[in-house]
């Protein structure tokens, strides 16, 4: 787990996580290895947004400090071997105050360098929850302006059910139809990962 935090409070521009990503994407790369990772911004007390960086590394690999080779000129960085790095994770995205704001260009989370069954999976995971409902691990599905989402695979265009409403300062989401059943051939997000095998 790799921390990132700034050296002065203003110091955030939106490049500079992706930047990082990019630098040690390239030393894995180097040494012929896969990088995947996941990571949450937290803001810290003083105002300061501060970055966990969960990156899985190969047995025996070590990442040098960021700070050191100068990947992350913005402040200072530490290394600590993750036990339970969903934990971590989750521990830090929970403690976002929402009332405080992230700094403008700034994103709560990111993730990059899944195999293909991953990103599939996550593509699922990342669907409206009505959506999840009907739409396979397999869909692909984006969003297109006054349509709604549609399958790039198969054009399948699917607008959402819930229409909002704002009147005098409060919004309201209100459910104007149902979908009945699903598509055809949906399976769900984990249909990828294969029947379970008995040793």
């Amino acid at each position: 787990m790799l921390t990132l935090t700034y050296r002065d409070v203003d110091g955030f521009q939106p490049c500079h996580i992706s930047e990082l990503l990019k630098r040690i994407r390239h030393w894995l790369q180097r040494r012929g290895h896969r990088f995947s990772y996941v990571w949450v911004a937290e803001l810290q007390k003083r105002g300061a947004l501060h970055y966990h960086v969960l990156i899985w590394l190969p047995k025996g690999l070590t990442l040098p400090k960021p700070d050191k080779q100068g990947w992350w000129p913005h402040g200072s960085t530490r290394i600590e071997w993750a036990r339970h790095p969903v934990g971590y994770l989750i521990k830090y995205a929970s403690k976002f105050d929402s009332k405080v704001g992230l700094p403008k260009g700034a994103r709560i989370h990111g993730a990059g360098g899944f195999e293909e069954a991953g990103k599939a999976i996550r593509r699922w995971f990342n669907l409206p929850t009505w959506l999840k409902h009907l739409a396979g691990v397999g869909s692909r599905f984006v969003r297109v302006k006054g349509v709604g989402l549609v399958d790039s695979a198969t054009g399948l265009c699917v607008p959402s059910p819930w229409r909002v409403s704002c009147c005098g300062g409060r919004v309201t989401a209100t459910k104007v139809f149902e979908y009945l059943g699903g598509f055809a051939k949906i399976e769900g997000p984990y249909s990828v990962i294969g029947a379970p095998h008995l040793l």
